[in-house]
């Protein structure tokens, strides 16, 4: 499982970079284009905004298996290594049945009811089920990220439990 979470953290590194480098990029000529040349793109704004939801949603996965989410750590400073450790995996447990079925189910539920619609955008011309399906996209690696720390503070509790009755 070490070497699934490598590879993914890999893949959201990249992904948000190279989201972030298009949304530059699509800023800059949008600006280019205004300013300079006086013909301002039509496409620049939906596709700069559509960019923005996914550098959001990915970088808020990758946060998350980085563990760099916000987090208040009042109770667990106060507990033992066991407990502490118990703690966190529940939490890890909450955070995966929020990431698995509101955003997972509901977006995967999202993404098919917006392509059953043939929604699409105003000025990309693309089936908003592709700007969409980065909500349970995210929300399966944010799934799979909190089982993995699950499974990590449910080791290191027994392994505290293993040394304090030992």
């Amino acid at each position: 499982m070490n070497g699934v979470k490598q590879t993914l953290d890999r893949f959201l590194a990249a992904a948000v970079t190279l989201a972030m480098a298009g949304a530059v990029l699509t800023v800059l000529w949008q600006v280019i284009s205004r300013y300079v040349l006086g013909d301002p793109s039509s496409f620049t704004d939906e596709l700069a905004r559509y960019l923005l939801i996914w550098i959001g949603l990915l970088g808020a996965a990758q946060a998350a298996g980085q563990k760099l989410h916000l987090a208040i750590d009042l109770l667990p400073n106060r507990l033992t290594t066991g407990p502490r450790h118990r703690l966190a995996a529940a939490v890890q447990v909450l955070i995966g049945l929020f990431s698995f079925f509101v955003m997972g189910l509901g977006g995967w539920f999202l993404v098919r009811l917006t392509s059953t619609l043939g929604q699409s955008s105003a000025a990309l011309g693309i089936s908003l089920a592709w700007i969409y399906a980065v909500i349970p996209i995210s929300g399966w690696v944010m799934t799979f990220y909190a089982a993995f720390f699950a499974r990590e503070h449910l080791r290191a509790s027994r392994v505290a439990l293993d040394e304090a009755t030992g």
